[in-house]
């Protein structure tokens, strides 16, 4: 059964964690893209587009800390129902354009399991997202295309699961090998056990849940989005396939990639 995967295996591939990640004391899992080589030599502007998970935490010091990134955009793929919950976070009050673009819809997560047949998080319960339709995907390339919507901060959550698929679809619209797409996606892992620590320390882990128990739940499976990429590749010859199936057209696509492309 695959576990989360080491962190060395990870650091062969993207190095430079430390100069993407940005350690805020009240949120997790938060990383710029940038500096990805794309395949016709360019590489990811930074400093553009940032993946994280909830904000509603931060802290005076993070707060002063990210007003300085510019956040023009924050694209919130929670729910509706999580995001009364857990409030929309600061970054409007910051100037960001708030986008509520739900990748599951309201009581969409029971739906998934009954769809995919199972609750872990896997390539298939990605794949699943794909079945609530087109829309969202649709919203979040138009303000991936638009100059205007740049920096944007794109988040759900726990910033892992959500933000890895709409991650993985934009670094392959940019070229970016499929190699260090997974390897973006399991940088997550090495955020877990100081996310862990913020729960215990002030809010308190869930019942029924112990430290490694939530350890797995905060991270991300090894072969999860190898599985999700392999599924696009079968039934729609990969991430762009889809994207053009839903009718994302190659103005958009090119539009994307001139803002977030160096040169």
């Amino acid at each position: 059964m695959a576990g989360i995967i080491d962190e060395t295996a990870t650091d062969h591939m993207i190095n430079d964690y430390s100069q993407r990640h940005h350690l805020f004391e009240g949120c997790f899992n938060f990383r710029d893209i940038g500096g990805y080589p794309v395949s016709d030599g360019r590489t990811v502007r930074w400093g553009r587009y940032f993946r994280t998970g909830r904000q509603d935490r931060m802290t005076q010091s993070d707060l002063e800390t990210i007003a300085d990134l510019g956040i023009a955009s924050q694209i919130d793929l929670r729910r509706p129902d999580e995001v009364r919950e857990q409030g929309r976070g600061p970054l409007e009050t910051l100037g960001a354009t708030y986008h509520n673009i739900p990748v599951i819809p309201e009581g969409g997560s029971d739906q998934l399991s009954r769809l995919v047949g199972d609750t872990a998080i896997s390539g298939r319960r990605y794949l699943g997202y794909l079945d609530f339709g087109p829309e969202s995907w649709r919203r979040m390339f138009e303000l991936f295309a638009h100059a205007g919507s740049h920096p944007i901060v794109l988040h759900c959550t726990a910033g892992k699961d959500r933000t890895g698929v709409s991650t993985a679809f934009l670094l392959s619209v940019l070229g970016v090998d499929r190699a260090l797409i997974e390897a973006d996606y399991l940088l997550t892992n090495q955020d877990v056990a100081r996310q862990v620590d913020f729960i215990e320390r002030n809010i308190g882990l869930p019942d029924g849940i112990d430290r490694a128990q939530m350890m797995r739940l905060a991270g991300v499976p090894e072969n999860a989005m190898s599985d999700f990429l392999d599924g696009l590749e079968q039934k729609w010859q990969g991430p762009i396939g889809y994207l053009r199936s839903i009718g994302i057209g190659d103005a958009t696509l090119d539009a994307v990639r001139r803002e977030f492309l160096e040169g």
